[in-house]
């Protein structure tokens, strides 16, 4: 069992080493727009797990994940014979590619959190028109004199 410090060492190495060959050593044009967000490694230190993004063009356009995916498989090779001479592990692990769910999730979460921004606008719209059902403070309105004299003085104690 390896020390699982060196493991999340190792992990994080091997993100920066193939976010720096996808950078500059890696010539593919669907590459371009991969960011590497983290890397995961098994105990045995034999399989590693990089996640990715793919960056859309703009902020209508759709990022072209299918082709980033093909074009990492195709660079697979590559990627790990690098990882291999720039780690110094006895054993290269091998590298499986998988798309980050992250940015998915925060834009749903956004898009939560503004649903529930309006439905507060809403609410506190609908409650400043709002008018109380019955009379204004029923609490705090003072008792009349009658209502002490009818108990004919016993609470005072005379």
């Amino acid at each position: 069992m390896v020390d699982p410090a060196r493991a999340r060492r190792l992990a994080k190495r091997i993100a920066q080493i193939v976010a720096s060959a996808l950078e500059h050593e890696v010539k593919d044009p669907r590459l371009a727009k991969v960011t590497i967000t983290d890397a995961r490694i098994t105990a045995d230190l034999r399989d590693a797990t990089v996640y990715y993004t793919v960056l859309g063009d703009s902020l209508d356009a759709e990022p072209d994940t299918a082709g980033a995916a093909s074009a990492l498989e195709g660079a697979k090779g590559v990627l790990r014979t690098l990882v291999g001479q720039r780690t110094g592990v006895r054993f290269t692990p091998t590298l499986t590619f998988v798309p980050d769910s992250v940015p998915a999730s925060a834009q749903r979460i956004d898009e939560l959190l503004a649903r529930a921004r309006e439905a507060d606008a809403e609410v506190a719209r609908i409650a400043s028109a709002a008018q109380p059902a019955g009379e204004a403070d029923p609490y705090r309105a003072p008792r009349d004199a009658d209502e002490d004299d009818e108990d004919g003085g016993a609470a005072r104690g005379a």
